[in-house]
C-alpha cells in the first residue's frame, strides 16, 4: 500500500504549531511533499525565527508520518525564511531592515526596556539577525543592559551614518552613545521626534531580520512620529497586573490601533513573586491583569513574567537573562515570546505560496 499526499496532509493537520496556533498545512507552511514508494519527504517553511524549535518540531512530525501504514521512512525538513512586513503601506521601507517591532508601555517602571532587550536577544538566539534601537531619548538604558562601556561612541560611515555597536550578537544604537551619560536631554517634543528619525534612518543597520525599538513610556510625539514615518510591523505592549498600569496600557493598545499598527501581544511583568526562602507565591501587584487586557482587545498574552531579582541583577550587569542564564525557565519564556512575536508578524503579512508535489505514481 502506497501512502498518498492526502494521508500525509491529514497527519500533519493533527499537530498544532504552538506559535502560529494552527497546523502546518492550514498555516501555509507546507512547501513540498515527495512520495517515493515507502519513503516520504516533507519540507515545511516557517516565516519566523525558530532555531531552537524547528528540530524538535521536525522530529515530532517525522515520527507521526512514520506511523502511517505504508511508510517505511520519513524525512521532515523545517526551514525558517523571514520575509519583510510592514503595517503602513504608505510608509517607505527602511534600508536593510525587514521587520520593525515596537515595544511600548503606557507608563514607566513596568519593565519595558528589560523586555525589549530580552526580546532582541531571544530573536538572535533563534537565528535571526537583530538590532535594537533605544528610542527612550530621555532615559536610554539599553547601553547598560547590553554591557556597553560608558563613553562608547559609534563609528561614522561616509560622514552621515552611525555604525551600531554590536553586543551579544545584536546591533545596538542609542542616544546614550551620542550624549554624556550625566547630562540630561532637555529637549522639546519636535526635537526628540527629529532625533528619533535621525537615529533610525542614519544608523547603518546590517541586513536585519528584526529591529526592536524600545519606545519611551506614554502615547506622545515620539509614538505618532514612529507611526507616520517608520514602517512598523507590529507592537508589543508591556504592563504589570496593577490597575494603574493596565489603565495606561489600554491607552497604548488604542493608540497603535488608531494608527493601524497591529498589537502582536501583551507581556505582563512582575506577575508573581516567589519567596526565595519558603517558596510562597504572592501576587504583589495584582493578579490576572495582563490576561484581562489581552482578552479585552482580543490579542495574545505572550507571557506572564515573575518578579525576579535575577532579572534585575542580570540586566544591570550588562547580560540580560536570555544570555546570562539561557537554559533557565525565565529565558525559555522569553524565547517563546520571541517566536510568537515573529509568528504573529508572519501571519499578518502572509501570502499564499504554491505547494510542490512529487510522487512516483
Amino acid at each position: 500500500m502506497t501512502v498518498t499526499r492526502a494521508q500525509v496532509e491529514s497527519t500533519l493537520r493533527q499537530f498544532t504549531d504552538p506559535h502560529l496556533d494552527q497546523d502546518p498545512v492550514s498555516a501555509g507552511c507546507l512547501r513540498e511533499v515527495d512520495i517515493q514508494g515507502g519513503k516520504v519527504r516533507v519540507r515545511l517553511q516557517l516565516g519566523y525565527a525558530a532555531g531552537l524549535f524547528r528540530s524538535g518540531w521536525a522530529q515530532t512530525l517525522q515520527m507521526a508520518l512514520e506511523n502511517l501504514e505504508g511508510v517505511d521512512s520519513a524525512q521532515v525538513q523545517v526551514d525558517c525564511v523571514i520575509e519583510s512586513h510592514k503595517a503602513q503601506e504608505q510608509v517607505p521601507a527602511l534600508a536593510n531592515v525587514k521587520n520593525i517591532i515596537a515595544v511600548a508601555s503606557g507608563k514607566g517602571g513596568v519593565g519595558k526596556s528589560t523586555t525589549a532587550a530580552n526580546l532582541a536577544l531571544a530573536l538572535a538566539r533563534e537565528g535571526a539577525r537583530v538590532g535594537i534601537l533605544d528610542a527612550d531619548i530621555y532615559g536610554p538604558s539599553q547601553g547598560i543592559m547590553f554591557g556597553i562601556a560608558e563613553g562608547t561612541r559609534p563609528k561614522i560611515r561616509e560622514q552621515k551614518f552611525f555604525v551600531p555597536i554590536e553586543a551579544h550578537g545584536v546591533q545596538v544604537m542609542s542616544m546614550a552613545f551620542l550624549t554624556d551619560d550625566d547630562t540630561p536631554v532637555v529637549w522639546r517634543g519636535p526635537m526628540v521626534s527629529g532625533a528619533l528619525i535621525q537615529l533610525i534612518t542614519q544608523s547603518a543597520w546590517d541586513n536585519l531580520d528584526y529591529l526592536v525599538i524600545d519606545m519611551p513610556p506614554g502615547t506622545g510625539d515620539i509614538h505618532l512620529t514612529l507611526a507616520q514615518k517608520v514602517p512598523v510591523a507590529g507592537a508589543v505592549i508591556v504592563t504589570t497586573p496593577q490597575d494603574l498600569a493596565l489603565l495606561d496600557a489600554r491607552k497604548g493598545v488604542e493608540m497603535f490601533r488608531k494608527v493601524n499598527i497591529p498589537v502582536l501581544g501583551v507581556v505582563e511583568n512582575m506577575a508573581v513573586h516567589i519567596c526565595s526562602n519558603c517558596g510562597h507565591a504572592e501576587h504583589l501587584f495584582g493578579e490576572g491583569g495582563g490576561e484581562k487586557l489581552a482578552a479585552q482587545y482580543d490579542v495574545e498574552l505572550l507571557a506572564s513574567m515573575p518578579l525576579s531579582m535575577a532579572i534585575r541583577l542580570q540586566s544591570d550587569g550588562g547580560k540580560p537573562t536570555t544570555v546570562a542564564d539561557p537554559e533557565s525557565q525565565i529565558a525559555m519564556l522569553y524565547q517563546h515570546v520571541a517566536r510568537c512575536v515573529g509568528a504573529r508578524i508572519a501571519l499578518t503579512g502572509q501570502t499564499a505560496m504554491p505547494n510542490i508535489v512529487i510522487s512516483d505514481d
